[in-house]
């Protein structure tokens, strides 16, 4: 049935040592659909006759074409491969996903090992570094003490090159020891008060600790009213605090501000002769303001006379009453000095009569 049939053109003949030559053009496209091969092999795995001879080709087909110029699969003859890379899989089913799922596993696996062994390696590179912070620390100890061991060979050497005399070092040597136990007392003196310093502020701490309890202790105890308005008012107080900080803040910006100032106008005549002014100015300013209300509080003339008059009539009120108060004062003090010049005429009269007995006791005697 096979030799009924035409050779079609849908596809081009396998390589099977077929003499055609050349190759279609990219931009044709054989038809599809309407030409089949006539065996009984399912489409697109037919073979077009045989590895015999040549067979003759239908359509646009035309030209001889060479197998061998076409790229060659295991399947067979294929097309050009394009840039883009279509799909690898058309139904993406279960198996698909799972696939998928085991190679980004894999993948973060992977990835997860690989951060592990740098942790691993980060941990052993810091250890090794705290070992080699620890031997620099002590080899920067040793170091110092090695430069303060040569600064002493040093000024020896110098000394014995410039001939120095044997009385002279032992005079500077004592001269430095002295200096070195005056400052190592000075260190031991301040840090037995450094360690007294201490031991007083850890007291102070613990008393404030011991305040802080007992006012939590109160504060619980405290109706509840009360603690509200205890909440309120510290509430109250920490704004105030930070109120208090801000315009702080405010005021040393102000000072440093004003000091700044100062110094400039410090190295300026100008600027100087300008402050005398405004200052100058202020005051008048003042002094304007002052007469200003002094005019405004004093009335009419006519109310400006009733009141001296009012006022003169109640000074003459007052002095009226002070000048009686005087009299009645004056007359209390001439009182109170004839009774005590009675009681002194008295108390010499006692005393002259028992003066006057004792001497009459004496002379019976």
């Amino acid at each position: 049935m096979a030799s009924n049939h035409k050779p079609s053109a849908a596809r081009p003949v396998s390589r099977g040592g077929i003499g055609l030559t050349g190759r279609p053009p990219s931009g044709i496209r054989p038809p599809s659909g309407n030409i089949r091969v006539a065996t009984g092999m399912p489409p697109g795995t037919a073979r077009l006759g045989s590895r015999g001879g040549p067979i003759g080709t239908v359509g646009v087909l035309s030209s001889q074409i060479r197998v061998a110029d076409r790229p060659v699969t295991q399947q067979g003859l294929s097309g050009m491969k394009t840039g883009m890379k279509g799909p690898q899989r058309q139904i993406l089913d279960k198996s698909y996903y799972l696939g998928l799922l085991r190679s980004k596993i894999s993948e973060l696996t992977t990835e997860i090992n690989k951060l592990q062994k740098e942790i691993e390696m980060y941990n052993q590179e810091n250890s090794v570094y705290l070992s080699y912070e620890k031997r620099a620390e002590t080899l920067a100890v040793e170091i110092k003490e090695f430069q303060g061991q040569l600064a002493d060979y040093n000024m020896l050497v110098d000394k014995l090159n410039t001939n120095t005399e044997m009385e002279e070092v032992m005079n500077d040597y004592n001269m430095l020891k002295a200096q070195n136990d005056r400052e190592t007392q000075s260190m031991d003196i301040i840090f037995t008060e450094r360690q007294a310093k201490e031991k007083q502020i850890r007291s102070v701490e613990e008393e404030t600790e011991q305040e802080k309890q007992a006012a939590e202790g109160i504060i619980k105890n405290m109706p509840p009213e009360k603690q509200v308005k205890y909440i309120e008012m510290k509430t109250m107080n920490e704004k105030l605090l930070q109120e208090l900080d801000t315009l702080q803040q405010q005021l040393d910006s102000l000072n440093m501000k004003k000091e700044s100032l100062e110094s400039e106008i410090a190295h300026s005549q100008v600027k100087q002769e300008a402050v005398l002014l405004h200052e100058k100015l202020y005051e008048l300013e003042s002094h304007r303001d002052q007469m200003i209300a002094e005019d405004k509080s004093m009335g009419s003339p006519m109310e400006e006379r009733e009141r001296l008059l009012k006022q003169v009539k109640e000074d003459n009120q007052e002095i009226a009453s002070m000048e009686r108060q005087l009299t009645d004062i004056k007359e209390k003090i001439n009182q109170l000095n004839e009774e005590i010049r009675q009681l002194d005429m008295d108390l010499e009269e006692h005393q002259a009569s028992r003066t006057a007995g004792i001497l009459d006791c004496i002379n019976k005697r």
